[in-house]
């Protein structure tokens, strides 16, 4: 289906919607939807659609108007078409779906921005086919350059094991080779990649990291777990030049938008930041970005980048500090209190000692910066409660918002921490359409903990955040939907979902994945829902959500998205 664009609305006039972007004065308009324009007509009117305002006060209009970023109006068709003046640009919706759009809570751009102009091997249903990715590549090289990707998964290949340097070494001994997890948190490399960097069966495991090794040989297997590791082979790696990097960003960025992603909160390097910026400055930045910063950097080092990219654009910003305590339950480098039920000897890996995290919390917290900590298994993340509480206590009451990324495994008990300490629980429900598959076999019957417990912390008053982990998962939010309504894998099943009791009703995770992810970022009195005075920033769908049998979510097609009143995608 192709929306029809009343008032002259071409193709050309489209992309024209899309001029210059930043931030805007909010236009004088009347609080009541039905009320007069009060100085002059829409830029832009959405007309004659089922338009779901996640607004409680009027969830349901028929039409939308928008001058400049901002919408004026929304009511029915009658009360708004006032707002229709001779410039007017009018989009009839034809009784279409319309919604807040997408706030994604968790992406990481810059990393899949390098790996679409790298080998992609995401979804290789075997390690044959792992290798047979690569080696349909290996033309695109020259001899002794590097050959990386990101995407194998393990848990989907008969075989269930990690790939070894042998398994490259078959592909080609001519290339030093690396490529990351899915979950990006352990990587195989080559037999020449680890000769170039200098890993050997002598080399030390790093701190926060592990070199894997041949239980016969003691020599390295090529697997490296968590980035301490990883980055032996990373560091050696040339970077893309700025010319891949800002392609790859143009790609991903534009994917966001066919997803119906009107904002994303970001951890991707500098340098991603700043392409980022000179597509704002050129009018080509589709969606909000917030980006986050490394919680370990120096702390003159934080204040500067602060001041250097801003904390207040509504276009582009930075935002919460980052940093990991953990790794990825997949790979067994989550950290849990106890040993893994299919790996008795391994509890996984605790990134920061809890109490040098302690000390940097607090000095940064006492900065004014908001924190995010990434904590997977239930260790982390008590790890990661006990250290804001820590926070609390040295540096009194304040309106923090920090937040938990991922949340995925907690212990009984702790979900009440969450609440008690005022703790966002940022979390992505897509994760548990793979995760089921083997979570059960990572921890074992009879441990105490809550997994993916979205109404738990619901119920508790936690607030939540949704995001997908982009490109660990696909940038999709209609798959986190799926996921939160459902808790079936994509094929269906099990049978009324895994750990049912967790489910969550429709309303509540467009909420978590609009509203809920505007608060965790200082932005929901501006954003996550369509009411007068709000950001024009809206996605339509091809069948209202709210309604339709929960296992149709994943058929449902984005056909546009707008971002600050402009049209920014829209399906052909």
């Amino acid at each position: 289906m192709r929306l029809s664009v009343a008032a002259g609305l071409a193709a050309a006039a489209i992309v024209s919607l899309f001029g210059t972007q930043g931030p805007k004065s909010m236009p004088q308009q009347e609080s009541n939807s039905s009320s007069s324009p009060a100085s002059s007509s829409a830029d832009l009117v959405l007309t004659k659609g089922a338009i779901y305002t996640g607004d409680p006060q009027r969830p349901r209009v028929e039409a939308i108007a928008m001058r400049g970023e901002w919408i004026v109006a929304a009511g029915s068709n009658d009360e708004v078409h006032k707002w229709i003046g001779p410039k007017t640009q009018v989009v009839d919706l034809r009784g279409a779906f319309a919604m807040p759009g997408f706030n994604d809570a968790h992406v990481h751009f810059g990393y899949a921005a390098a790996e679409k102009m790298a080998v992609a091997i995401e979804g290789a249903r075997s390690l044959e086919e792992f290798q047979r990715r690569v080696r349909d590549r290996l033309s695109d090289f020259t001899p002794g350059e590097w050959i990386t990707g990101r995407g194998w998964d393990h848990t989907l290949w008969p075989e269930k094991r990690f790939p070894t340097r042998q398994d490259l070494d078959a592909v080609s001994r001519d290339h030093p080779m690396f490529f990351a997890r899915v979950d990006g948190h352990v990587g195989v490399a080559n037999s020449l990649a680890l000769k170039l960097c200098g890993i050997t069966r002598e080399t030390a495991d790093p701190p926060g990291g592990r070199i894997l090794h041949d239980p016969k040989t003691g020599e390295p297997t090529g697997m490296l777990e968590e980035d301490a590791a990883m980055d032996l082979v990373r560091s050696r790696i040339p970077g893309l030049s700025a010319t891949q990097r800002r392609r790859g960003i143009e790609l991903v960025i534009a994917e966001a938008s066919r997803n119906g992603i009107t904002s994303a909160q970001d951890n991707s390097d500098w340098a991603d930041f700043l392409v980022y910026k000179q597509l704002k400055s050129e009018g080509k930045l589709p969606l909000r970005i917030t980006e986050w910063l490394p919680f370990t950097a120096p702390l003159d080092q934080l204040e500067a980048l602060r001041k250097q990219g801003g904390s207040s654009d509504p276009w582009l910003k930075t935002g919460p500090l980052k940093g990991f305590l953990d790794g990825s339950l997949g790979s067994r480098t989550a950290a849990l209190l106890a040993p893994y039920a299919d790996d008795p000897g391994n509890s996984g890996i605790l990134r920061m000692d809890p109490d040098d995290l302690k000390k940097m919390a607090i000095e940064r917290d006492r900065a004014g910066f908001q924190i995010a900590f990434h904590a997977i298994g239930d260790r982390a993340n008590r790890v990661a409660l006990d250290t804001f509480a820590a926070v609390r206590a040295a540096n009194g009451e304040r309106d923090r918002r920090d937040r938990v990324e991922h949340a995925q495994v907690v212990a009984a008990g702790n979900i009440k921490r969450f609440a008690a300490l005022d703790v966002i629980a940022s979390m992505q429900p897509c994760h548990l359409l793979t995760d089921a598959r083997w979570t059960d076999a990572r921890l074992g019957k009879g441990r105490s903990v809550d997994v993916h417990a979205w109404n738990s912390m619901k119920k508790h008053g936690v607030r939540l955040a949704f995001g997908t982990d982009y490109p660990v998962e696909p940038i999709s939010p209609l798959r986190g939907l799926y996921a939160c309504v459902t808790r079936e894998l994509p094929e269906g099943g099990p049978a009324g979902g895994w750990r049912p009791q967790e489910k969550l009703p429709i309303e509540d995770c467009i909420r978590n994945y609009t509203l809920g992810s505007a608060y965790a970022q200082f932005e929901e009195q501006r954003k996550g829902q369509l009411a007068p005075g709000k950001l024009a920033d809206i996605v339509v769908l091809s069948a209202d959500i709210t309604r339709i049998p929960p296992h149709e979510l994943l058929r449902v097609q984005v056909r546009m998205t707008l971002t600050g009143g402009r049209i920014v995608y829209e399906e052909r």
